[in-house]
């Protein structure tokens, strides 16, 4: 296959043409909403939680005003708090910790699977303590971990686990969907997710009735029935407006999971048919796996990674790193006392991985130049190295 012509462009992420197929669906709700000037939970949000919960195959959907609170309020449900453990992964969006750290309890991080970047289930029942009480594994980039081997640690400690599932709305696990595979569930409907919203929303889903009717309550200050604090919560309400959107939004997820499967499957091609199998790895599905990529991550040598990026801006391609500082290293983490080296394949990633351009629009001409670019890259570093080579 011929390079398309470098004034192809390609960003990280292209919402705008999402947008335009469905405009003639979400702009109409978006007047009810406004006409109905009920912005405050209500019907839309109700009926998207009863949605969702059903998409996921879970009974209850509990819809809050971001991803990072989908995660804080099921800590808070499970009264954690100070002197408190929870075992997490250091490779993730900062949200997954931060909330943690919020409680007053401390993040405990485990190292990551090399080909996943998942957190490494052998190596988690060696982190418990007397303290721990809960068990944070992120399904990463779209593909869920490995939950049995998770959920068979928490039964013989009796731990709390909460799925983040911010990236993977959709993603299937020996037959199930994320949501259901812990005792709650965190999403996010940041507008770059698989479903995302017009701006910040979050749900949790859980098949527990008394935990479902708390984070209810703490979402609104604790507050059942109104005017009556039964505990002290937050203010994280979704609102009418992003449910509404994201309503519309839902019944288009399968297709656009599919669609960012066959673009996964073309860069896998492509890849291959232009002699990149030893220069890229390239992400994985593992069986009995459903990933539904919310990112499309490969893996170069650190050497080349800042240049293969710093290459692919100048032919017009967006890319990502997710995420270029484990949360270990966060200096706000310095307390915690952690050291380079003490996970070291969450390390190697941050320092390995790139994020290439990934959504359901994406064209097959796209990613040709994508790859191409990735190719040109390559030999131009060839060439270099075989003229040093004999100027040597």
């Amino acid at each position: 296959m011929s390079v398309p012509p470098k004034f192809v462009a390609v960003p990280a992420l292209d919402l705008k043409s999402q947008y335009q197929s469905i405009r003639e669906e979400i702009d109409p709700v978006v007047r009810r909403v406004i006409e109905s000037q009920m912005f405050i939970q209500g019907a839309e949000v109700a009926q998207l939680e009863a949605e969702v919960a059903e998409y996921c195959g879970a009974s209850f959907g509990i819809g809050c005003a971001s991803g990072t609170d989908a995660l804080l309020l099921p800590l808070m449900a499970m009264e954690i708090g100070p002197g408190d453990e929870v075992i997490t992964t250091p490779y993730t969006f900062f949200a997954t910790a931060g909330s943690i750290w919020r409680t007053g309890a401390r993040p405990v991080f485990v190292d990551i699977e090399p080909e996943t970047y998942n957190i490494d289930p052998s190596q988690i029942e060696a982190a418990i303590t007397e303290r721990t009480k809960a068990i944070i594994p992120v399904h990463l980039y779209g593909q869920s971990a490995d939950m049995d081997a998770i959920d068979a640690i928490a039964d013989r400690h009796g731990l709390f686990v909460l799925e983040d599932a911010a990236q993977a709305i959709g993603a299937g696990y020996q037959g199930r969907r994320a949501g259901v595979l812990g005792q709650v569930a965190a999403f996010s409907f940041y507008p770059s997710k698989n479903l995302g919203g017009f701006g910040d929303g979050g749900m949790m889903t859980t098949d527990d009735p008394a935990l479902a009717r708390k984070l209810a309550r703490l979402r609104v200050h604790g507050m059942e029935p109104k005017y009556h604090h039964q505990e002290v919560g937050i203010n994280s309400r979704l609102d009418a407006l992003q449910a509404a959107i994201l309503r519309v939004k839902l019944r288009h997820l399968n297709a656009w999971t599919e669609g960012r499967r066959a673009a996964a499957g073309r860069y896998n091609r492509l890849f291959g048919e232009m002699g990149l199998d030893g220069f890229a790895t390239l992400p994985i599905e593992r069986p009995g796996h459903h990933h539904v990529y919310n990112q499309y991550v490969i893996r170069v040598p650190a050497e080349s990674r800042d240049g293969l990026r710093a290459h692919l801006s100048a032919d017009q391609v967006g890319t990502e790193i997710y995420y270029p500082i484990p949360l270990h290293l966060q200096n706000c983490f310095t307390a915690m006392d952690h050291r380079p080296g003490d996970f070291p394949v969450a390390e190697a990633a941050a320092r390995e991985t790139i994020a290439l351009p990934m959504y359901p629009e994406l064209t097959e001409v796209q990613q040709a130049h994508v790859v191409g670019s990735i190719r040109a890259f390559v030999e131009a570093r060839g060439a270099d190295h075989s003229a040093g080579e004999k100027a040597a």
